[in-house]
């Protein structure tokens, strides 16, 4: 049976480690939650995974994980590296924590915005 891996403790780790890519600005829907007021609806994080990561799986729960991030670029980047890159982050980052899960693994990343 293959081993069963938290998927919001996931969701944190992979944002982590996509923040940290060069030419990353910020995962896309966090902006807006930075610029909500305290009296605002809670941000999207309070609510389950973390602002610009959304991993989805198949039905039976131990099928390959689907992991979409959403994310703003520098301007002074190429939008196709910084897309790559965050590609073999995300990549790096799940071989080291699930790899029986790794190879399977289905990584989407979109650059949404340029700041």
């Amino acid at each position: 049976m293959p081993q069963e891996t938290d998927p919001r403790g996931l969701s944190e780790d992979i944002a982590r480690a996509v923040a940290d890519v060069p030419g990353v600005a910020f995962l896309k829907p966090d902006l807006a939650g930075r610029l909500r007021t305290a009296l605002a609806r809670p941000p999207a994080t309070a609510q389950g995974a973390p602002a610009g990561v959304r991993l989805t799986r198949p039905a039976d729960d131990f099928g390959a994980w689907h992991i979409e991030i959403h994310l703003v670029a520098r301007a002074r980047t190429r939008t196709v590296d910084v897309a790559r890159a965050t590609r073999t982050a995300v990549a790096d980052h799940l071989r080291s924590v699930a790899p029986a899960q790794a190879g399977q693994a289905r990584i989407t990343v979109t650059v949404t915005g340029l700041v």
